[in-house]
């Protein structure tokens, strides 16, 4: 089974990329790095990690699909590719995750609306602005979605995501 992780090209959480990349890795799982552009994909406390351009993504081809938060994740906040990554895979009843400020990504997509949700504090605004239940956990699932407040949940997000594609 197969995981795409979407990170920033600039200021990535290193955590939460590795992280969950390492404990979905251990759990069998293979993971592909995608980000705006192809080539290396720099985080913020200098992590640096070889990424695949995100317009590549077929999301039939994975069974998650998961957006890194850090600074850079903002750039993905209007991002018209990332939304509708992000849709698809929905749509199509895949896992769909997303740590510290990149929940805002799904509230953007029109996809958290009525969903139980968390985020990093600085985005909780705008989560219950899109419609989202903000429950200010570390991590939280309603259905197949799996959100996470930020780096110090990122182990137990990739726990979350490897639990639900278990079932």
């Amino acid at each position: 089974m197969k995981v795409a992780m979407i990170v920033a090209p600039q200021n990535f959480r290193d955590e939460e990329l590795l992280k969950p990349k390492e404990v979905l890795e251990s759990e069998g799982f293979s993971v592909e790095i995608f980000s705006k552009r192809a080539g290396k994909a720099k985080g913020m406390l200098g992590a640096a990690v070889e990424a695949k351009s995100y317009e590549d993504i077929k999301t039939e081809n994975f069974e998650a699909v998961v957006f890194v938060g850090g600074a850079g994740a903002s750039s993905f906040f209007s991002d018209k590719k990332a939304h509708e990554i992000a849709i698809s895979a929905w749509k199509s009843g895949k896992v769909l995750a997303a740590i510290c400020i990149a929940p805002s990504i799904l509230a953007n997509a029109g996809i958290l609306k009525g969903k139980k949700v968390t985020c990093y504090p600085s985005e909780a605004a705008n989560l219950r602005q899109k419609g989202a239940a903000y429950t200010g956990k570390d991590v939280e699932t309603d259905g197949k979605i799996v959100t996470a407040n930020g780096p110090t949940a990122a182990e137990r997000f990739g726990k979350e995501i490897a639990r639900l594609l278990k079932r």
